[in-house]
């Protein structure tokens, strides 16, 4: 799954408003206009999508491509847009080095991230994924969830990543 399909589903899931859009991305790190957000926001012409779930996205060829550290940093934003700032522990270094290196570890990232950010236990997150028709243990959950290195890390696959967002958009949009 591409990282723009990943922020059009994210955003369709949780119903975020474009003006909204544009501040994650400053809370992330990253200026972006309101222009270049609906860019971002548009699907190329190889994807295929479900025409009446994204209704509102548009096909063009002036589409801004998403790459890692932007998703990450859109993430991050997500997590202060909805939790607030949180200010470093004394002795703490500021995270600088991304999380992401090869595609399948965004997967793993975005679960991660949208569980802080909307602050979601383990079996919430085993709920959402059951209501999109995926069974998963909560011990699989947790092997998605470890940091990479783990012995028991394993990486999320785009059927979880899909399904999760699928899952939030029943339960946020009924």
């Amino acid at each position: 799954m591409e990282n723009n399909d990943i922020l059009i589903r994210l955003r369709y899931a949780l119903d975020i408003k474009n003006k909204d859009m544009v501040e994650i991305f400053k809370l992330g790190g990253i200026e972006v206009t309101k222009d270049e957000v609906l860019k971002i926001l548009t699907k190329s012409k190889d994807d295929d999508y479900n025409e009446t779930e994204f209704g509102d996205v548009e096909e063009n060829e002036d589409q801004i491509k998403c790459n890692d550290s932007m998703l990450e940093s859109f993430l991050n934003g997500f997590i202060t847009f909805k939790r607030g700032k949180q200010d470093p522990k004394p002795g703490q270094a500021p995270e600088t080095a991304p999380s992401i290196k090869t595609k399948e570890r965004v997967n793993n990232l975005l679960l991660k991230k949208l569980k802080i950010a909307l602050a979601l236990t383990s079996e919430d997150m085993i709920d959402i994924l059951a209501t999109a028709g995926v069974n998963i243990t909560k011990g699989e959950l947790s092997a998605l969830l470890r940091k990479e290195g783990h012995k028991n890390y394993k990486e999320c696959g785009d059927r979880y990543a899909r399904n999760f967002l699928k899952g939030l958009a029943i339960k946020y949009r009924g």
